[in-house]
């Protein structure tokens, strides 16, 4: 019989890769929430962070966050919790006697995207922050939570700005997500800007340690969240003297699991086989839902 899905992971060992920290002010880490949400299900989390998130000095969006500066703009489009949270974290007080975008009765209407809910940060609080004409505002949230989706729900671009808050990478090969959604919005007629929100790191040489220590418990899945996770893993595996082969080989039974199709494909190109691709992936229970049907079997 199926566990309802408070204990559908019911003493399980679930390793995951997801980074710990948003970088900045704005809420919880998204390796905080995956943790909490495999505790809800009765799971025992393994965390084994890869990469890191790095906050930028809010200087660095500023020249996006004076008086006015996103006039010319019709659009601001996050790809990640961790832009939002970047992004509030640059942004003035709402007290602030300018804000970035005008309240004139002649301004256009100005769209907030972001995917999935991630869109949760995007609350009242933010807004106001942006512009006093609440009015002038429209959240929008794909019903497909990819960066493809996002740039589909926008529409034509017709030569309008849009600001992207995206992250450096070091360390690192920059995944293709972040290229690739800029190009489709190019494609779209939209004229992207990139603005550099915050960094993805490697965490370093000892990353795989709690996988490949000789006492290590055998982990019944592994959850991946992004490509740019896996490439961290396997740097920290060649580091360590291993590699992906000898750990599978070391933990035959462990599941792959991963959250959503196009990190399923980042995770294959780089050599990896996937035993699970949540269907829904807006957030996190879509993975973890496909996982315990695949493990509680």
């Amino acid at each position: 019989m199926a566990q309802p899905e408070g204990l559908s992971l019911a003493g399980r060992r679930v390793a995951f890769t997801t980074p710990q920290t948003t970088g900045g002010g704005g809420g919880e880490g998204y390796g905080g929430r995956l943790g909490a949400l495999l505790r809800q299900r009765g799971a025992h989390p393994l965390p084994v962070p890869t990469i890191a998130i790095r906050a930028h000095e809010p200087d660095r969006l500023r020249p996006y966050l004076l008086p006015g500066a996103l006039d010319p703009f019709a659009a601001l489009a996050f790809t990640s919790r961790s832009g939002i949270a970047a992004f509030s974290r640059a942004l003035p007080s709402s007290s602030s006697a300018q804000l970035p975008l005008s309240d004139a009765a002649s301004a256009l209407p100005f769209t907030v995207a972001a995917l999935g809910s991630d869109a949760d940060l995007l609350d009242g609080a933010f807004l106001a922050r942006l512009c006093r004409d609440a009015g002038r505002l429209a959240v929008l949230v794909p019903d497909v939570p990819t960066p493809a989706g996002l740039v589909e729900a926008l529409g034509r671009g017709s030569g309008r700005r849009v600001l992207c808050p995206v992250p450096d990478v070091d360390g690192l090969r920059e995944p293709p997500v972040v290229p690739d959604f800029l190009a489709r919005l190019d494609a779209a007629g939209w004229a992207a800007v990139r603005a550099p929100a915050y960094t993805t790191c490697w965490v370093g040489p000892g990353c795989a340690e709690r996988l490949v220590a000789p006492d290590a418990a055998a982990p019944d899945a592994i959850v991946f969240t992004s490509s740019a996770e896996v490439e961290g893993l396997l740097k920290g595996l060649d580091a360590a003297g291993w590699s992906w082969a000898r750990l599978r080989a070391r933990w035959p039974d462990m599941v792959v699991a991963v959250h959503g199709p196009v990190t399923a494909d980042g995770v294959r190109r780089l050599g990896i086989e996937v035993d699970v691709v949540s269907s829904r992936f807006s957030s996190f229970h879509g993975v973890l839902d496909a996982l315990s049907q695949v493990i509680s079997l």
